[in-house]
């Protein structure tokens, strides 16, 4: 067994090495990202301002950065929604940056 060892404990502690980063990584990365979206569906009533406004102490954005946020990731060019459209916002509370509000949720 030790000769076994010594002939390839180079090669044991690097695949051992490899998972734990591996495994380090993708537990760190999954929960942030749900994390940050919500996926909501429009009541009667409800415009993009209200919801910001609803949305303020889950978000980190201006009323104005979140209405544009919002437009341009449920692909929507108008400022009006509809009740029973289902619609994502940002709802993280750190500061995201000017690339952030650009990146979104894959759709």
């Amino acid at each position: 067994m030790k000769k076994l060892w010594n002939q390839y404990s180079y090669a044991i502690i690097l695949i051992l090495l490899s998972f734990s980063f591996a495994a380090i990584i993708s537990f760190q990365n999954s929960p942030e990202e749900s994390e940050q979206y919500l996926k909501i569906t429009v009541s009667e009533g409800d415009s993009l301002w209200k919801l910001s406004k609803q949305y303020a102490d889950q978000h980190s954005l201006s009323n104005e950065d979140f209405v544009n946020w919002v437009k341009l990731h449920n692909k929507n060019t108008e400022d009006k929604i509809y009740p029973g459209e289902e619609i994502i916002i940002p709802v993280s509370n750190k500061i995201l940056s000017p690339g952030e509000l650009a990146s979104g949720p894959e759709q």
